[in-house]
């Protein structure tokens, strides 16, 4: 039996949320939680996957309009049997696994231990067992120490309220089983809902045996019901990433202070200090060391490159060897060559700064290409947006840009050319002259400065 159908459970409103996004949408480091599930289920190899929509469904469907997924909807949340029953027509004649669009820790390994349990004479289910059980449906088993059912917290006698092994929701069995079973699923409870858990009472009844699997941590199936448990699991989650970057060599100055929001990839020697985000892909490499607060989103850094304190580097790639802040911002589109040095206060947009050029403090270099050993003064503008359209500035080679001075785009500043400080540059400079374009000083001695009326 080869083929497999996931089905993920997405059609909840979760209203202990206290948002109109639908509860799968909340994102986990970054990525919506049931896109954490999607992903994990992706890497089983299934034939299909199946996500049972609800509340928001039209939402959820425009969020996973690029995954390969069928979607079924379940227009009145009567319980977990009666949504995996909107699904059911479209299975096909393998295993079906039973997975949840709020739990987004699930690991592969777990998920393909249980399944391999599931075969005609077997149903496979995921428990946990928690020091406090309480909300969890109950685990029972008979004198065999078989499982043959799960009560649920509020149909729980005094003696299954004791039972501290847990349901996660989590199962799998055969197609086969699973269209037999669901429509023998009752309502008769504290909640009048069709539970998918019932399965277990009449898999036993059947002589079906139960296998039961347990994750290797209670995190892994943990659902996410309100602010407070995202926000734990946001954190377990930041503290698995964090563990595996320093077993990977990177040095962090507080792992309990790092946010990684896509994928983080790092050489040897990486340093990152507290405070700081990833996000989308990011790239450190050797020696690279980024200060406390800095904000790195679809980058990569060079080697040996340092990254001052409360830095934005957006879509930008740095050759190596370079310097960026403090408070700097790259902005997409931004290439630095080696050893070129973007300081702090200053913003970059589109921009290609050359080997060695330095942009030090307080400037603004947009749509512009700066060529080798450039030096960029304070406060420097490249004027290239006109209201309508944006302009390019070149500056060749080893130029000098003065303080304070605009170069009004479209522009060319020449290979080795200088501008004076103060200047508004509206022509093209050629190679090695100096422009200069400033009001004479007017000087008047012993000017009365004007006192204030009494």
């Amino acid at each position: 039996m080869t083929e497999l159908d996931v089905v993920i459970l997405a059609a909840g409103k979760g209203t202990r949320m206290r948002s109109a996004l639908p509860k799968v949408l909340h994102t986990l480091a970054g990525k919506p939680l049931v896109q954490h599930v999607l992903d994990t289920a992706t890497a089983l190899n299934p034939d299909r996957l199946h996500v049972v929509v609800g509340h928001g469904a039209d939402q959820l469907k425009a969020a996973l309009a690029e995954r390969n997924v069928s979607f079924a909807l379940q227009a009145e949340q009567k319980g977990t049997g009666h949504a995996v029953a909107q699904a059911v027509d479209h299975l096909g004649i393998g295993k079906v696994l039973v997975l949840y669009g709020d739990v987004p820790l699930i690991r592969r390994d777990t998920l393909t231990q249980l399944l391999a349990q599931v075969d005609e004479q077997r149903m496979g289910l995921l428990t946990v067992r928690l020091e406090d059980p309480t909300g969890y449906g109950r685990i029972v088993r008979n004198a065999a120490g078989e499982a043959v059912a799960i009560v649920e917290q509020k149909d729980a006698s005094p003696d299954e309220l004791a039972i501290t092994e847990c349901n996660t929701g989590i199962m799998a069995m055969t197609a086969a089983q699973l269209k037999r079973w669901l429509p023998q699923l009752s309502s008769d409870n504290a909640q009048g809902e069709y539970y998918l858990t019932d399965l277990i009472a009449l898999a036993a009844a059947e002589g079906i045996q139960v296998a039961t699997a347990e994750p290797s941590s209670a995190l892994e199936v943990e659902g996410i019901n309100n602010r407070a448990q995202m926000a734990k699991l946001e954190r377990a989650y930041q503290q698995q990433l964090a563990e595996a970057l320093m077993e990977q060599g990177v040095a962090l100055a507080d792992p309990a202070r790092l946010d990684v929001r896509g994928s983080l990839t790092c050489g040897h020697d990486v340093f990152i200090d507290v405070g700081c985000v990833f996000e989308g892909e990011v790239e450190l490499g050797e020696g690279v060391h980024i200060g406390p607060y800095c904000v790195i989103k679809q980058s990569t850094i060079g080697a040996q490159s340092v990254v001052h304190s409360h830095s934005i580097v957006e879509q930008s790639v740095a050759a190596g060897h370079n310097q960026i802040g403090p408070y700097a911002r790259l902005r997409p589109g931004t290439r630095l060559g080696a050893q070129a040095k973007v300081g702090n206060f200053v913003e970059t947009k589109n921009a290609d700064v050359g080997e060695g050029s330095k942009i030090n403090h307080l400037s603004y270099v947009g749509d512009a290409r700066l060529g080798r050993d450039v030096n960029v003064g304070a406060g420097t503008i490249t004027c290239n947006y006109d209201g309508a359209n944006k302009h390019r500035t070149e500056i060749g080679d080893e130029a000098f840009i003065g303080s304070n001075s605009a170069l009004v785009a479209p522009v060319a500043i020449g290979k080795g050319a200088t501008v004076g400080a103060g200047s508004t540059i509206v022509k093209d400079v050629a190679d090695h002259a100096l422009a200069v374009t400033r009001s004479r000083q007017l000087e008047k001695p012993q000017w009365p400065r004007p006192a204030k009326r009494h």
